[in-house]
């Protein structure tokens, strides 16, 4: 696997690196001792599956507060999503900054979103599935959110949702920590 890192403090983007043969390939797709040497201590321990049906769903933007924060490996194993960071951790040094990624099933790349950073996408296909792997456990009844197109962001979409959850859609402008 290769690191890179983005715009966003701890926030990576990993490739794959698949070995081909006349069957096809084969990549590892999450590797906890490549993660360590890379500075990532990651060990997932959910792998969770969006489903999405439609072209321009909007997913986000999500994150779990402390002490129940959690940190993400997020992959589109169909179709092709524009996946955001946003950095929502005070002490930060790129705090309120997002990052952005095109995260196409036939490449196999991930974006490791860590902590404190808010979490979306948007389908650039029909019928994408995004596979996250998550550590902690996910913690029901804490979840938070960030509205999509909040101007503190400026977020720059690279299409309008056609599709989105009420609560996504509803959440107020963002006050700061």
């Amino acid at each position: 696997m290769r690191f890179s890192p983005t715009e966003v403090a701890g926030v990576m983007r990993v490739e794959i690196e698949p070995v081909q043969d006349a069957r096809g390939a084969f990549a590892r797709l999450h590797c906890p001792e490549e993660f360590a040497a890379a500075g990532i201590p990651f060990a997932p321990a959910q792998t969770s599956l969006s489903r999405n049906t439609a072209a321009f769903t909007l997913r986000g933007m999500h994150y779990q507060p402390a002490p129940h924060g959690e940190t993400k490996l997020v992959r589109a194993v169909r179709g092709r999503v524009f996946d955001v960071a946003l950095d929502l951790r005070p002490d930060s040094p790129t705090y309120l900054k997002w990052t952005g990624a095109v995260l196409d099933a036939d490449e196999g790349q991930a974006l490791f979103i860590p902590e404190g950073v808010a979490h979306g996408f948007l389908t650039l296909l029909p019928d994408t599935d995004v596979l996250y792997q998550i550590a902690p456990m996910f913690e029901p009844g804490h979840g938070a959110g960030v509205r999509w197109n909040d101007p503190a962001f400026a977020i720059r979409w690279p299409a309008p949702p056609e599709v989105i959850s009420e609560r996504d859609a509803a959440y107020p402008d963002f006050r700061g920590a």
